[in-house]
């Protein structure tokens, strides 16, 4: 879908809701565990803290709970609910999806229900697809959410990549569009040449000699500079794409929320598009790299802190391992 498409339906976010475990792991706590610092966490990466999930609270716990309060806000019943779609890393099973947890939960029984995988660009996918389904009339209210638990498959033997990531989940309801609030546009990518620079070597089939052999290959390993290197003018390529579809620019969008993935990066990708950092909206300080959950989690941070108003416009953007990618740009 893109801003010159037509469709049957305009599609809006109708609800909005978050949630994020109560403990907290500071950079000092993670001074105990790995050799590294506060000072160089905060340098390389912004985070200073992330939330961290009890060991018997998965992922669907915390799926259910941000969708429960988007449900609230957007003042729609469970049994409305016709779709369920969940973007996660980390389910709580392979077998059946984590949105049947959801489901269950909530007790959404008219729902179809699914898994995306495609890691912290998750929710930029849901939102490219449950659109979709909306605007062509095949889902009238839509429960997308984004949800994982890092901290489950991170590495704490590994300071690269053990203080990058947190456990949250965020959502959002979609519903057919019935004034000025639309999704204007939506585009994902990805380029498998570069599968290696985000994996988990042991999760799946192929994989699982792996996981008998050697325990850290469960865990998500990263090539940090490749990542950094590639990740940083793609996402200008793609920012300008959208909004040069959408004929916006710059000093259109009200406000930028980029997947949290490390303050610097999203420092330098506004540099490069000359983007006023007050108009960028970080979490990254108090929640770490949350992967598919990030932008829906700041997305109701930055709505219930009044950042966001009826009219404005919003930019998403994210990626992730594969390494896939998406944008979506949304009036409020």
């Amino acid at each position: 879908m893109n801003a010159a498409s037509k469709s049957l339906h305009r599609v809006r976010i109708a609800g909005v809701g978050a949630f994020a475990p109560d403990k907290r792991l500071t950079n000092a706590d993670l001074e105990k565990i790995v050799e590294t610092s506060d000072e160089w966490i905060v340098e390389r990466t912004g985070i200073r803290e992330r939330r961290i999930s009890a060991p018997d609270q998965p992922t669907s716990a915390l799926a259910a709970e941000a969708a429960r309060r988007a449900l609230e806000d957007a003042r729609v019943k469970p049994e409305d609910i016709d779709t369920i779609l969940v973007a996660t890393s980390t389910p709580d099973r392979l077998i059946p999806p984590t949105a049947i947890y959801v489901q269950r939960a909530l007790q959404c029984w008219n729902a179809g229900c699914a898994d995306i995988v495609a890691a912290c660009s998750g929710f930029t996918y849901l939102l490219h697809n449950g659109s979709a389904m909306v605007a062509m009339g095949r889902s009238k209210a839509c429960l997308l959410i984004g949800a994982e638990e890092l901290t489950k498959v991170a590495n704490f033997k590994d300071r690269n990549t053990c203080v990058l990531f947190g456990d949250a989940a965020g959502a959002v309801v979609l519903t057919p569009s019935d004034g000025d609030s639309d999704i204007l546009y939506s585009k994902v990518g990805a380029d498998g040449r570069l599968e290696d620079l985000i994996i988990a070597p042991a999760f799946g089939n192929s994989g699982m000699a792996l996981k008998t052999v050697d325990p850290v290959q469960n865990a998500i390993q990263m090539k940090g500079r490749e990542v950094y290197k590639f990740a940083v003018p793609k996402f200008v390529e793609i920012i300008r794409e959208a909004l040069d579809a959408c004929r916006f620019s710059i000093r259109d969008v009200t406000l930028f929320i980029p997947h949290q993935m490390n303050a610097r990066m999203i420092e330098a990708v506004a540099q490069r598009l000359e983007f006023p950092m007050e108009r960028v909206f970080m979490n990254i300080d108090r929640y770490g790299n949350t992967s598919a959950a990030s932008i829906p989690t700041a997305l109701d941070e930055a709505v219930r802190a009044g950042r966001v108003r009826r009219g404005d416009i919003l930019l998403f953007s994210a990626m992730g391992a594969g390494l896939t990618w998406g944008t979506v740009v949304v009036r409020w």
